[in-house]
């Protein structure tokens, strides 16, 4: 049987149920009572980075875009946490991320988690859970919004214009409403088309199959501790397009890098997914490729 795990939220006391750690052989849940120590919620924290990422997605493209987008990374980040909530892992609320100098508003959000994950199905259930919450408002967004969006003659300068990469996805549905594009035109994008875009974007980069993304918690729950040739290979694949493609991709080498490339154990790397979690697996990979542009700007 695993030790304890040491207090991760120094504050006040109060007791997980038992069968919050240590997983037994068979993947069911040992006894063991544990106490941890969390940290006083700073709610005001949580609100106060929304409103601020509200304001700098509103201020860059306007309120449609404001609330279209915000409701896909909300539902991806509380995707993940009442998962965790689901398993009895201690995670926070999401913190929300403004950047008003950028193409988005936003630079996303993110929970933090315990490390201590009971077994590769419970970390699985956790990182597979944003991405589909996600992709559920993602997918109908984008629709709507290019049903909304116009062709229109490109006209002599386009200085003023953003060239988006289209992954396969964006543009199947492209194809699915408009057919072929008229020649000398080009589409403009609704605001909600462009939050549709940029939630496949970032689902997309979050299921990179490597480090701490939900595509390297997916990965590590699929293949254990060989995943770490995947990671590897991937990030490698990820440093050629970059070179290829404008250098688009360095700043995520570079966190990815500072991260770590491999992934943690979890307690209990014995228990196996089962072949329903292997199937949702893979079907992930099939929406990493639909949703991934090698180049997200034009050059």
């Amino acid at each position: 049987m695993s030790s304890p795990p040491p207090p991760l939220f120094p504050s006040r006391v109060y007791r997980l149920p038992p069968r919050a750690y240590d997983p037994g052989p068979n993947g069911g849940y040992a006894p063991l009572p544990v106490q941890l120590q969390p940290r006083k919620r700073k709610l005001w924290l949580h609100l106060l980075l929304f409103v601020l990422t509200v304001a700098s997605t509103t201020l860059l493209v306007g309120p449609i875009y404001s609330a279209s987008v915000l409701s896909i990374l909300t539902a991806h980040e509380f995707g993940h946490y009442f998962a965790a909530r689901y398993y009895h892992v201690p995670a926070t609320l999401p913190y929300f991320i403004p950047f008003p100098i950028g193409p988005f508003g936003t630079m996303g959000a993110v929970i933090r988690m315990s490390p201590y994950i009971p077994n590769r199905r419970v970390l699985f259930d956790i990182a597979a859970a944003g991405p589909i919450a996600g992709l559920v408002l993602a997918l109908p967004l984008s629709l709507v919004g290019l049903y909304l969006s116009q062709h229109v003659p490109i006209p002599d300068d386009t200085g003023n214009w953003i060239s988006l990469g289209d992954p396969l996805i964006f543009r199947a549905m492209q194809w699915l409403l408009f057919g072929a594009k008229p020649e000398n035109t080009e589409l403009v994008l609704h605001p909600i088309a462009y939050a549709g875009w940029v939630g496949l974007f970032v689902t997309a980069l979050n299921l990179l199959p490597i480090s701490q993304l939900d595509g390297g918690h997916v990965n590590y729950a699929l293949f254990g501790r060989r995943s770490k040739m995947i990671a590897g290979i991937a990030f490698l694949l990820l440093a050629i397009v970059t070179a290829i493609q404008g250098f688009q991709y360095v700043i995520m080498l570079l966190l990815l890098w500072y991260m770590g490339i491999s992934h943690p154990p979890t307690m209990n790397d014995s228990v196996d997914l089962g072949p329903v979690r292997r199937r949702i697996g893979v079907l992930l990979w099939i929406v990493f490729v639909l949703c991934f542009t090698p180049a997200p700007f034009g050059i």
